[in-house]
């Protein structure tokens, strides 16, 4: 019976601590009977509270606790029994957070609880020391004590109950390094600290847990949480060293097996479950992995395959859970919020469904009016339907008359100021750097533009556009003068669509064009788009492409066709944000480094504790995508002009173009040609286009988390020798790469990790992306892209040709305002469309903000006081920064974030209220 446990640790307890009062078990650690057994490897990690939980120190320990710290080295009693002599009286604290609603099922688990808890089958806890027993050379282990007072705390108020374990341990035990946590009742609880105190000379020590502790019946060996002091692997002290392998072991799991939603195991998987085989043909997916179709990996499940493909896993569809680690899912806040946001898009895109298989005539937009009516008057109006055809949809009736609220979309910022801001030209050159995707925008220096696809495929690499097409509109330069004196930019994103034209074009209600777009940047600092280049694929391979070439119109019907050309590059656009620079630049690329962090470096490692607020929530946003935004027919396929072509889209751009250490800020501006590095600047590099709201605020932020990350790495690493001789570190940038990018692996450019200057630059990319660039490329999703004509997610026509379809065209010229309308996304796709990016731009009620305070509760998040220090400089930095938005936002001379009608630019401003807000910074990809 003893094997288990001991394998567990590895540990036996010195008899001088035992406690022959209390039930001996399988062995000294697991000192509490197993319900069931089940595979090893359930040992979690532990998550930051949220801002603004928790407890003061002194109320998780209570009144008594300070005194006891004073007089128990003294003989001081603790329950009012002094200590035999030579032993020291300790007290635990343990904070447990309750959920706020229980359904039936949990109030009947928890009165049990009570009950069991009174008969002895409570919560037990272990302290082991930093210590080895200098006779067995085995940690010194306290004697095991139960938590007395939950069934009494079953009533009480509140969000965290304290509870409070007694222990006495000799008085040379050392300084408690681990907690072992066994919970033998009939649900699990989250702890959010423990706060041990006691007349030891270690004075008080912290555990900041913030995890879900399985039963026994779950988990037969119980938790492990170790204090707040961080050490590197070879400072472990020796009590705690095997402990630390083992529960990385255990989270590693062995690779094999279903996971239960319980479990605690982090593995790679490729993307093998976005598509439905035994749903149809429809439904098939490629496999997103592997070297035809490469791409990062994501966190493995263990399903089985379908029914008819051996190769993809089986689905787990709404409303089901997809597992991810269970400390990883989602806090009661956060998931109400969700919740919420998906009831509103069931609302949103439920009763458009119904009315659109009622009535054929509402499938389009009738007219500007009805797409304004989305904000005023709701959907019923909107839809101009009759009230006899409410009364045949009872259901419908019902949601109007109790939801009715919930019915009328939010107005987007973009109309807040100026409704007619967007059919300007110099708008639509603002949003490049300003809008949704500002990271598209380059510096055009070959003039024409030229293709890199293999022209055997696609036809002569030169863009259509010429000289004689821009001339007009560069001030009296000529194109060379205008790319000499930088003032020529693109957004080219020829090469993303046209091997995938064919395809996306030969769907139904679905056309779109491969897009270029130059702008020039005006003497007052804006961009004027001045050509656009609206391309297909050739008719047979290597012939020349198909190709429109759009300019500044200058009569009415040309008015209408560029309007037309500025929707299909908007749609272009849409879907190059959301499958590349949103979804894999942000999303996917960083599970590989979350997956690796939690399996190669302990919960005491200080880089762990660097990154850990930056992977809050991130696996499991992830999971919900692939379950409902990324898969087969799911809301990016269905809303967005790529389709059922998306991942193949975005595993091109992983293939062709991404590269980890051109991901940060500089490097990445410095690659598309909008920068040139210069030492007299204070980031050390100058922008081409000085009042570009995205990077003038990105650089403030990049600086400052720069500044953290080096100062914190300093205290840990003072030369290169302890970067390379440190195992834990090297094994998960190791990871990282030849397992979460195996595809990329041979990749010369990844950067090396031998110094702490290598190891700053890594980490300063990682917490840049987790945090400023994701939000920078998604809470503006709703506020500035929710008007679908600004912004289209998908197109349904092509320019009107008079040669390829003269009735199109006539119709055109008798009606261009329905002709545009018909072209943009229906009712039911853009309701659907706006419901979706409406939830995803909100924030959460617990949401937690780049350089926020990380000590609001029971347990600091380290025990280093420098450590404390350093974030208090980087508080400070980020607050200056956000002082420094608002008073840019306030400067007319910066025409792109002020002026008459003209939107500040908040998306970078690092601070924010709960919902729907165009600005704010979260730690972590959580949304």
């Amino acid at each position: 019976m003893a094997a288990s446990c001991r394998e567990f640790t590895g540990l036996a307890r010195p008899a001088a601590t035992r406690q022959p009062q209390l039930r001996r078990s399988r062995n000294e650690l697991c000192f509490w009977p197993p319900l069931e057994q089940q595979e090893p490897g359930q040992q979690g990690r532990r998550r930051k509270k949220p801002a603004g939980r928790g407890v003061t120190v002194v109320a998780a320990v209570s009144e008594e606790l300070p005194r006891l710290a004073s007089t128990a080295g003294n003989g001081a009693a603790v329950a009012g029994r002094p200590p035999p002599p030579g032993k020291v009286a300790v007290r635990a604290a343990l904070t447990v957070r309750r959920k706020h609603k229980e359904d039936l099922k949990e109030a009947v688990a928890g009165h049990l609880d009570a009950l069991w808890d009174m008969v002895g089958r409570g919560v037990a806890l272990e302290l082991v020391s930093t210590k080895i027993h200098p006779r067995t050379k085995k940690p010194v282990q306290s004697g095991r004590a139960s938590i007395k007072d939950w069934s009494q705390k079953r009533g009480a108020k509140g969000e965290n109950v304290v509870y409070t374990a007694e222990f006495t341990v000799d008085a040379d035990f050392g300084e408690p390094g681990a907690v072992l946590v066994a919970n033998r009742h009939h649900r699990e609880f989250f702890l959010e600290s423990i706060v041990v105190e006691s007349g030891l000379p270690c004075g008080t020590v912290y555990f900041a847990c913030n995890s879900w502790v399985q039963t026994t019946g779950e988990l037969p060996d119980g938790r492990v949480f170790f204090s707040n002091k961080p050490y590197l692997p070879s400072q472990t002290p020796p009590g705690l060293r095997e402990i630390r392998d083992k529960e990385l072991k255990d989270l590693r799991g062995d690779g094999t097996g279903v996971r239960k939603i319980s479990d605690r195991i982090y593995d790679y998987a490729m993307y093998d479950d976005l598509g439905n085989p035994d749903r149809g043909k429809e439904f098939i997916r490629p496999i997103l992995g592997g070297q035809k179709i490469p791409y990062p990996r994501r966190c493995r499940t263990g399903r089985p395959p379908t029914d008819t493909n051996m190769l993809s896993e089986s689905r787990v569809e709404k409303p089901h859970r997809i597992y991810v680690p269970r400390d990883e899912t989602f806090e009661e806040l956060k998931q109400g919020a969700f919740i919420s946001g998906r009831l509103r898009a069931v609302l949103h895109t439920l009763i458009p469904s119904l009315i659109a298989s009622v009535s054929a005539e509402t499938h389009n937009f009738q007219g500007f009016h009805h797409v304004d009516n989305l904000y005023k008057e709701g959907l019923r109006l909107k839809l101009g339907l009759q009230e006899h055809l409410f009364q045949k949809i009872p259901l419908v009736q019902k949601i109007q008359e109790s939801s009715e609220g919930m019915l009328r979309y939010d107005t987007p910022s973009i109309l807040s100021k100026d409704k007619f801001a967007w059919l300007r030209d110099d708008e639509f050159g603002r949003q490049t750097v300003a809008g949704i995707n500002p990271v598209s925008i380059e510096r055009l220096t070959v003039f024409p533009p030229v293709s890199k696809l293999d022209p055997e495929i696609y036809g002569p690499p030169k863009s259509s556009i010429t000289e004689l097409h821009i001339s007009g509109q560069l001030n009296g330069l000529t194109v060379q003068e205008a790319m000499d004196k930088e003032k020529l930019f693109i957004v080219d994103h020829h090469d993303v669509y046209m091997p995938f034209l064919d395809r996306i074009n030969a769907i139904q209600g679905r056309k779109a064009y491969a897009t270029r777009t130059i702008f020039f940047l005006t003497q007052v600092g804006t961009l004027k788009p001045i050509a656009i280049e609206l391309c297909l694929p050739p008719s047979q391979s290597g012939e020349p492409r198909p190709s429109k070439v759009l300019t500044p119109p200058s009569d009415a019907t040309s008015n209408w066709i560029w309007m037309l050309g500025k929707a299909h590059v908007s749609s272009n656009d849409a879907g190059v944000h959301q499958l590349v620079n949103h979804w894999l630049r942000t999303h996917a690329i960083m599970e590989p480094f979350i997956l690796a962090a939690h399996r190669r470096m302990s919960a005491m490692h200080p880089i762990f504790k660097l990154l850990h607020p930056h992977m809050r929530y991130t696996l499991e946003i992830n999971a919900l995508a692939r379950q409902s935004l990324i898969n087969a027919e799911g809301v990016i396929e269905s809303c967005f002009t790529p389709g059922p072509v998306s991942g193949e889209i975005s595993s091109a751009y992983y293939r062709n173009h991404w590269r980890f250490d051109l991901e940060g800020l500089p490097a990445d501006l410095l690659r598309r040609g909008v920068a040139k590095e210069d030492a007299t600047q204070p980031h050390g590099i100058r922008l081409l286009i000085e009042d570009y709201p995205y990077a003038n605020d990105g650089l403030l932020l990049w600086s400052a988390i720069g500044s953290w990350v080096e100062s914190y790495v300093q205290l840990y690493y003072p030369d290169a020798g302890t970067v390379q001789n440190d195992d834990e570190l090297q094994g998960w940038y190791h990871e990282s790469i030849h397992v979460g990018h195996a595809d990329l692996q041979d990749a010369p450019w990844w950067p090396p990790l031998s110094t702490p200057r290598d190891l700053a630059a890594i980490l300063t990319t990682l917490v840049w992306l987790a945090s400023a660039q994701h939000a920078a490329l998604n809470f503006g999703q709703y506020p500035l892209g929710g008007y679908v004509p600004n912004r289209p997610p998908l197109m349904r026509r092509l320019l009107p040709d008079p040669e390829r379809d003269a009735a199109e065209y006539a119709m055109f010229l008798a009606d261009p305002h329905r002709f545009f309308l018909n072209a943009m996304p229906g009712v039911l796709e853009a309701t659907k469309f706006m419901a979706v990016v409406d939830t995803l731009s909100t924030h959460s009620p617990d949401e937690e903000y780049l350089g926020e305070g990380r000590d609001e509760g029971a347990a600091p998040w380290t025990g280093d006081e420098e450590a404390v220090v350093a974030h208090l400089v980087f508080v400070a930095d980020v607050r200056q920064a956000e002082e420094t938005i608002d008073g840019r936002n306030a400067d007319h001379g910066r025409r792109n974030r002020c002026g008459a009608g003209v939107l500040p630019y908040e998306l970078l401003a690092p601070s924010s209220a709960p919902g729907v807000t165009c600005r704010g910074v979260p730690n972590s990809i959580s949304i």
